[in-house]
């Protein structure tokens, strides 16, 4: 509930905000590391102002074989998934005479549908990559999530966001203080660093709270001139002249609560256009995950923001997964739409949009005793986007033989390429870094790809 009397009480000077914006610092998701960051220039590489990406983590480890199904391995059969398996002629052909897709995911077929693929006209813009991971995989969930967020698998006590580090070597957030975001209610850590990237649980709410009126005035108005001395409120505050001199970590105060009021701005000021309404007949999936879809497709239209993350959690399917229908299933459709949507709504966009989605690591290929599936190694990533050329990857006669399945421990689906090799080819190629700001975006990239070197080589799922 808000409470308007916390904005009269709050006195406009650099000490108080600091006294009584701790709250707010921690839901812009900040991380007080290092201030040498802010005097430092880091853009490795001119990137194209209009390029996006939406990244969708699947919390809980999605069972891949349930999704991008490998009819083509006879070890998929009623013997090892006999209260999960999906008859072929339930489930979605793509085409190449090996995979199909659950049902559920029909609605993810408008995008994937192309002459080529499927014979039905399409604009062959979704990659299905199947066996993707990582060397020596941990099957703890908050490992593995820590490792695809950061980019470090091993290293644990690595703190920093892989797609944060993306965002501070090329986009300049202290320049475009909306340049990304998570829409969470809680800090992603792909998106943790020093610079603040905000964490917005619903761009509504995303303000001080008290009336609309008084906290318009709080966060106030930028100078005329930069440091000039007729700003008002917050970011007159902080975006006037600099004081405290011989503090070590002014520059880290002044940019901090300077990006945090003009990012409150940026998103209330796209708030105050109006209700938002999606284009295209575009329906987004009911639920939190469904509005912030749609939150996410608002700001993309409104605001500068570039990348923006979400979860959707529950697909640690110990027992009970489903199998046309169930637990996964509502999952898997709640995606599905998720895209569908994305796509119709977002279409004078998507020739720059990626959309990306993620999960810690696929399930066991043999059914447990519960009527679920339990952690395993390799699983399932989507890739969509205007460059994308569509298809069914790591899944077919070429790359898959029979009894893979239970390739890894004789339990599991090996591996085929490394997460960070898919996010690799989406950084150069669609992003525009070169091999050097790759490295310094994923360090761990160098040493895996010569320990690995097959784990390494793009999909070429992009158009380079």
């Amino acid at each position: 509930m808000k409470d308007s009397s916390k904005i009269s009480h709050m006195k406009c000077t650099r000490r108080e905000f600091l006294r009584t914006g701790s709250m707010t610092a921690l839901g812009m998701g900040l991380g007080f590391l290092s201030p040498e960051i802010f005097k430092s220039k880091l853009l490795a590489n001119d990137v194209g102002e209009d390029t996006k990406m939406i990244f969708i983590f699947q919390r809980g480890g999605n069972d891949g074989v349930n999704t991008l199904i490998p009819y083509g391995d006879p070890e998929y059969n009623t013997s090892n998934r006999p209260s999960l398996y999906i008859p072929p002629a339930r489930a979605i052909d793509l085409g190449n005479g090996f995979a199909s897709l659950h049902p559920s995911m029909a609605p993810m077929m408008e995008i994937y549908d192309h002459s080529s693929l499927t014979g039905i006209d399409g604009p062959g813009n979704l990659a299905v990559i199947h066996r993707v991971g990582y060397a020596d995989p941990s099957k703890s969930h908050f490992d593995s999530q820590r490792y695809w967020e950061t980019g470090m698998p091993g290293d644990p006590t690595f703190d920093e966001g892989m797609i944060y580090r993306q965002v501070a070597l090329t986009m300049n957030p202290m320049e475009n203080n909306l340049v990304a975001a998570g829409m969470s209610s809680n800090q992603m850590v792909a998106l943790r660093g020093p610079l603040p990237i905000p964490t917005i649980q619903n761009p509504e709410t995303f303000t001080f709270s008290g009336d609309p009126l008084e906290v318009g005035k709080f966060i106030g108005q930028l100078p005329g001139t930069p440091q000039g001395t007729d700003g008002t409120g917050l970011l007159g505050t902080y975006g006037g002249m600099p004081d405290f001199s011989e503090k070590l970590y002014r520059d880290l105060v002044y940019g901090t609560g300077l990006a945090l009021a003009n990012a409150m701005s940026i998103v209330q000021e796209a708030v105050a256009q109006g209700p938002y309404e999606p284009a295209e007949g575009a329906v987004y999936p009911g639920g939190s995950f469904g509005d912030r879809l749609s939150q996410i497709a608002m700001l993309i239209k409104r605001t500068p923001v570039r990348v923006l993350g979400v979860n959707i959690g529950g697909w640690d399917t110990h027992t009970n997964q489903g199998q046309i229908n169930g637990r996964q299933a509502d999952l898997l459709n709640q995606v599905a739409q998720g895209y569908q949507a994305l796509f119709r709504d977002l279409q004078e966009q998507w020739d720059k949009l990626m959309i990306v989605t993620m999960t810690e690591f696929g399930r066991t290929s043999k059914e447990n005793g519960s009527a679920g599936t339990d952690h395993a190694h390799a699983g399932v990533m989507f890739v969509a986007g205007g460059r994308v050329k569509g298809g069914v990857y790591n899944c077919d006669d070429a790359t898959w033989s029979a009894g893979d399945l239970f390739s890894d421990n004789e339990r599991y689906i090996r591996r085929r390429t490394d997460f960070r090799a898919v996010f690799g080819e989406i950084f150069m190629r669609h992003f525009g870094d070169s091999r050097r700001t790759l490295e310094q975006v994923i360090p761990s990239y160098a040493q895996a790809a010569l320990d690995n070197p097959g784990d390494f080589e793009f999909l070429n799922f992009l158009l380079a």
